[in-house]
This record gives C-alpha cells, structure tokens and sequence, in this order.
C-alpha cells in the first residue's frame, strides 16, 4: 500500500495535482491524504506555532472539505484507492513533516499555477520550502499538465551522487508504472570530461537500468555552460513529459528551479516535476 499526501488549499490547482496522481497511479494499492492546513490563528491555540490543534475545523472550512470528499470519492473509482481527509492548525512544514512521519507517507504531490512572468520562480514558495525542507519525495503538477502518464521523462543528473536504493527503487517504480522512454540527461560544462567518481557513478546507474529496463532507457550527454538552458532545450525539442531529479543533485536542482529569471514560461506550466529525496 502506497501512501500519498495532497497538501490542499481547495484550489484548482491543487485538483489538478490531485487528478494527476490519481490516473498515474491507477492500477496502484494507495492511501491519498488529503491535508488542508489552516492559519494556526483561527484556532483556539495562541502564540505557538509548533503546536497541532486538533479541534474541529470552521464551518465555512467544513464545507470545503466535505464537498472536496465528495468530489473526490466519485474520482476514486478503483477499489485499490482508499481516502483519508485531514485538518490541521499550524506552521505548515511542522505539519507537512509531522504527517510525513505519522502517516508513512511515500511522495508529496502538490499543485502550482506556474510561473506567470519572467521573473517569477518555478514553483510557489509552500512548493519550495516542501521540496527543501521536507526528506520526501514530492511530485510537483503544474496547472496546466495533462492528466496523462507521461511517455517520456527525463532523469537531469550531473553524476555527482551516488544512486543509493531509494533513488533506484523511485526510478524503478517511475518506469514500472509509465512504462516511458527513459532518458539520462547530463549536461557537461566540461567538455565532456567525467571525473572518476562522475564514470563510477554513472556505470552503476548503467548497470542498474540494463539489468531491469534494458529496452526502455538511454544515455544523453550536451555541452552547455548553462546548465538551465540545456536542460531546457532537452525538455522542450523532445517533447519530455516529465522532469525527475534528485534533490541533492544541487547543481542542476537549484538553477532549474530557483533561479528567477527563467524564460521559457511553457515548461513552467505543463512539464511534472518529481523530485527525489534518499
């Protein structure tokens, strides 16, 4: 059994994520919960933002969260898929962790609206700080991805980590389940030149991925200074529909998606992210 968390603030967005996951993950045993964080000063609890009320939420919140029940029971429509409904008071990465631990929770989807200027950032700021300060996977859908299993990801990685079980076992289950063209994506600001630890790494994540999806993966390499524009290119000239990366990966990850002056908007809104965390 899988279980999902759905950060919710009962937008469309946040459908759309919830949406997302619910089709990719169709054929899967899964627990989604749904967690809807309020102001911790709308509850009875004052001056501690560490606590966690657990009294029963606002009438007008109630209303929200019955019918979003609702709405998502009838999307349910496999026996597989079991929903659980959460309300919580409180700092919001306080609770995020607490239910990541209480929960055995296994990957954090979350919606977000995209970028909507050039000097906007990637992902929202509840999106950043999850995907930084929460050791989870997250799956990040933008607002305007269609709700389909993606046939082509890509796996942007400088070979700078070792591929330890989790990550493998992430990526494995990615392939299980799309059954999509695999490609690994580095981007050389060296010529091309791997040093020895880089050649290591990448020949054990070669090896891995032949012995369990020989057919379905291949190996790119580009040169590029900038590493956010290549991989950029590499999305948008063939048409990935899925962008995975690993957290620790800081060099790409944090160029890709926290430097504020991207201008290829279109990625922004339609490409999946999913982030790894060991």
């Amino acid at each position: 059994m899988k279980n999902i968390l759905f950060p919710t603030g009962f937008s469309a967005n946040s459908w759309n994520a919830l949406e997302y996951a619910v089709h990719f993950f169709k054929n899967e045993d899964c627990i989604f919960y749904i967690l809807h964080i309020a102001d911790l000063k709308d509850s009875n609890v004052n001056s501690n933002s560490f606590a966690f009320a657990t009294e029963t939420a606002l009438p007008s919140i109630n209303k929200k969260i019955n019918l979003l029940s609702m709405r998502v029971e009838q999307l349910l429509d496999n026996k597989k898929h079991h929903l659980i409904v959460l309300y919580e008071y409180g700092n919001f990465i306080d609770l995020i962790r607490k239910t990541v631990y209480d929960k055995k929770i296994e990957l954090i989807v979350m919606g977000t609206k995209g970028a909507s200027g050039i000097k906007t950032a990637i992902v929202g700021s509840n999106t950043g700080d999850v995907i930084t300060k929460v050791i989870c996977n997250v799956l990040v859908i933008p607002e305007k991805a269609p709700i389909k299993k993606p046939k082509k990801i890509t796996f942007a990685t400088d070979y700078n980590i070792f591929y330890t079980h989790p990550i493998l076992n992430t990526l494995s289950e990615q392939l299980r389940i799309s059954k999509a063209n695999f490609n690994v994506l580095n981007v050389s600001q060296a010529n091309g030149h791997l040093t020895n630890a880089q050649k290591k790494n990448k020949e054990y994540l070669q090896d891995y991925l032949e012995e369990i999806f020989s057919c379905l993966h291949n190996f790119q390499s580009v040169d590029n200074k900038n590493v956010k524009e290549a991989i950029l290119n590499f999305v948008a000239d063939n048409k990935i529909e899925m962008l995975t990366m690993v957290a620790k990966n800081l060099n790409y990850f944090h160029q890709l998606l926290f430097d504020t002056t991207i201008e290829k908007l279109s990625f922004h809104t339609t490409i999946p992210l999913f982030v790894l965390h060991e």
